[in-house]
């Protein structure tokens, strides 16, 4: 288990502080993989805010997540049972706090790492099963606290040079306009908040897609497709994306492509590195 890899990725998002808690991560994932009879294996693929270890029990296959930020892991974990039902996330198999045992994703390929997108159908199909799960007791945020708490967020590297190059704040302005228009018409489902493609795993034949990380909020059904449409590898332009994950999940594609318009800028701020998707963002941001 890599101390250092650990420390430097989780630094980034909590700072020095941090660096106690990774050097005790090893041990902390011992302790829990005894209590609960597990055999630890290799840390998967990183995260921005916790590790998780692959584990066995025999012939079963776990995560095993550990998170500095306990409260956070917790609600998270509860928001994997409520949307149990769907059978497109994670069972959450045991809990104490600070870790959470789930079942592995198998083979469990995040999606970003494919050569070629799923197609509209099985992103609908994921999209469909998740916003069947009605949003229950739950004390959710609303899109539109969600969807400001970002702008916000986002917008303050607009003060990079390597952003303003490429993300001016006119535009930036134009996308919070088009996104706070469409939530005052907003219908209303249970999100789960951030369906990009590194939070969706593939889950083998019989499962399909799987979604991982959920941040829960209750808003428009079209937010849940606009990564995909925006950014889906090998399934032609941003407007036939749209066009046809809209037919397939009997969503408006007028709308789509306007939450596709007014998020493209922030989305495009994630591939700066990358010329042809950040242009191809920009462009319909601009358009």
């Amino acid at each position: 288990m890599d101390v250092d890899e650990i420390t430097g990725r989780l630094t980034r998002r909590f700072g020095p502080s941090v660096a106690e808690w990774c050097a005790r991560v090893p041990k902390r994932a011992a302790e829990v993989a005894a209590r609960w009879d597990l055999v630890v294996g290799e840390v998967m693929p990183p995260g921005a805010s916790s590790v998780v270890v692959a584990c066995a029990r025999g012939d079963e296959r776990f995560a095993l997540k550990l998170s500095p930020e306990p409260v956070f892991l917790a609600e998270q974990a509860a928001v994997l049972r409520h949307f149990a039902p769907s059978g497109r996330v994670p069972e959450v198999v045991a809990e104490e706090d600070g870790a959470v045992l789930l079942t592995a994703v198998l083979p469990g390929t995040p999606v970003d790492e494919a050569p070629i997108s799923p197609s509209p159908g099985e992103w609908a199909d994921l999209v469909t099963a998740l916003h069947t799960v009605p949003p229950g007791g739950g004390r959710w945020p609303s899109l539109r606290d969600r969807c400001e708490e970002a702008f916000a967020r986002i917008g303050r590297r607009l003060t990079d040079p390597a952003v303003a190059a490429h993300v001016p704040t006119g535009m930036w302005a134009r996308a919070l306009d088009r996104c706070r228009a469409l939530l005052d018409t907003q219908p209303q489902v249970l999100l789960h908040g951030d369906l990009h493609p590194g939070n969706v795993l593939d889950g083998g034949p019989g499962r399909g897609l799987v979604a991982i990380d959920p941040r829960p909020c209750v808003g428009d059904p079209c937010f849940d497709v606009v990564d995909y449409a925006l950014t889906a590898t090998g399934r032609g332009t941003i407007t036939t994306r749209a066009t046809t994950i809209a037919a397939a999940t009997n969503l408006s594609p007028t709308r789509l492509h306007d939450w596709c318009r007014a998020l493209a800028p922030m989305i495009a701020i994630s591939y700066l590195d990358d010329d042809r998707t950040r242009t191809d963002l920009l462009s319909l941001a601009d358009h």
